[in-house]
Formats: C-alpha cells, structure tokens, sequence
C-alpha cells in the first residue's frame, strides 16, 4: 500500500495538499481523542491547525485496495475547484499511516438529520429541498463541469456533508473514477459504492452498460431517504413490502395514499411528493 501511495505522489508532484508527517497530525487531533465517524476505509477526526482552523482528518484503516482509496481521492479532489465540494487541505503518507485532511464541515453529515434527530435541530421540508438542489447541481459539475468525467459511485446520505448555513458539500472519493466526457459506457470487473443505493447495472451485465447515470440513480435514492426519513432498505422492517422502500412507496401512491407526514401543511406535502416523483 504505502509504495503504491508514494509512487502516486511522485507523478503528481504538483499536488496542491501539504503533506503532514503522523507525529504532525496526531498533534492536530489531539491523539485522535474526537472521532467524527467510521466507514469503510477508516475513521475521521476531529483536528485544528496550529492558526485555528478546524479540520476533519481521515485515516485510512486497514487497506481493502492497496492504497487505492488514497489515490483515487487525492487524483479527483485535486481536478475538483467548487465551493460545493469538500476540499482537501493536506495529507500523511507515512509507512502504514495514511490518512488525509479535509476543511471541517460543522453540521456534520446528512444521515444524522434524516435518519437520527442530531440535538434540537431537526430539519424542515424546504431545507430539505434546498439540500437536495444543492447535492444536485453538485453532481452535474462532477458529470459536466471538470475536463474530466468525474462518476463518484458512493452518493449517500453520510457522504453528504453540511456546513455551518447547511449548505451540502459531496465528500469521499475513494471509489471515484475519471473519464473522458466522451466515455459513454464504462465497463467493470466488481459491484462499487452502497448496497442500498447501486445501480442495477452494476451487478446485472445484461441490462446495459454502466455511465453517470449509477450517480443518478443514487441520487434518486438519496431524494427518497431525505424525503421519507427511512433507509431504502431495513432488513429489521416488521412488513415485508416496506423492506424496500421505492417499491413500497410505488404501492402507496398507486393506491393513492401519500406519504405519511406529521403536522405538515400542503405547502409542505407538496414539496414532499415534487421529490418522490422527481426520484422515482
């Protein structure tokens, strides 16, 4: 892993990050006392540079690619110049200690305001909304506004970050993949990104190529989590039907039920149902 890692950074040696020895890092974050999260390729933390600025430091746990959730990260973010993305302010590449350092997001991640209420604060329809725009149009700059295709395969709700106005920032790319724009179908050897949220062509070959259209496809799944504050799947659902939840909210609206809303005026039913139809 670590000479993949150091072999990616001696071809990209204008890589605009500061590199950051641990003793360094470990110094920020205080020996890693306040842990933000944990994923699949490690865990973030809570760290400040000596000026006072906050950041979320990531280190890399036990590598499930050689180092290539590293590379990956670092290759895309360093193409990726919008105010909509988090962004990469440094890094630690040293013998099995890797780990990378973002700008810190206050309002941490979206899965703890749909699926968990975080505090007091719990989130209106019309921020939701407003969130959902905001993920949106940071897609279609990844998609369309790079020199490079830019296809993230993981869009999620904990890979939503929020910052202090609870503007959303896309974050993780360790599964990212670039393309020229004119690469129309892309071909793959392995499944990528979240369960819940894959693409059928992902992991059925014989029903057409994979292209940007896997991020939108998790997008519409995200729409239907921010919009109905369930996980697309629960395996602890007592009703079958509901396990998965774009079927089941198929059969409500064929029904003509809509989805359930506590205290909610039309106003607010209405912007619920804009975001179910735009997703299914």
């Amino acid at each position: 892993m670590y000479n993949a890692i150091e072999e990616f950074l001696q071809s990209h040696n204008n890589l605009m990050p500061i590199r950051y020895s641990f003793s360094q890092i470990r110094k920020m974050a205080k020996g890693f006392q306040d842990k933000l999260g944990e994923g699949g390729y490690g865990s973030a933390y809570k760290g400040m540079f000596r000026s006072g600025l906050l950041v979320a430091i990531k280190m890399l746990g036990k590598s499930k690619a050689n180092g290539q959730e590293f590379t990956n990260e670092a290759a895309t973010i360093e193409r990726i110049h919008h105010e909509n993305v988090v962004q990469l302010v440094g890094y630690c590449a040293e013998g099995l200690k890797c780990g990378l350092i973002y700008e810190f997001m206050p309002n941490s991640s979206l899965d703890k305001y749909i699926f968990s209420q975080v505090g007091n604060i719990t989130l209106s329809i019309e921020k939701t909304y407003d969130i959902s725009l905001g993920v949106a149009r940071d897609i279609e700059y990844l998609h369309q506004g790079c020199d490079m295709q830019i296809l993230h395969f993981d869009i999620k709700p904990h890979n939503i970050l929020l910052d202090e106005n609870f503007t959303p920032k896309i974050s993780f790319f360790g599964l990212a993949k670039l393309y020229t724009i004119d690469d129309s179908i892309l071909f793959f050897t392995t499944v990528r990104g979240t369960l819940s949220c894959i693409a059928p062509e992902l992991f059925y070959k014989n029903i057409g190529g994979v292209s940007y259209k896997v991020d939108v496809y998790s997008f519409s799944m995200l729409l239907l989590e921010m919009t109905s504050r369930k996980k697309n799947l629960n395996a602890f659902t007592i009703h079958s039907s509901q396990i998965y939840f774009p079927t089941w909210v198929c059969s409500q609206f064929s029904k003509g039920s809509d989805i359930e809303m506590e205290d909610a005026t039309e106003e607010k039913k209405k912007i619920a149902k804009k975001m179910i139809i735009v997703a299914l």
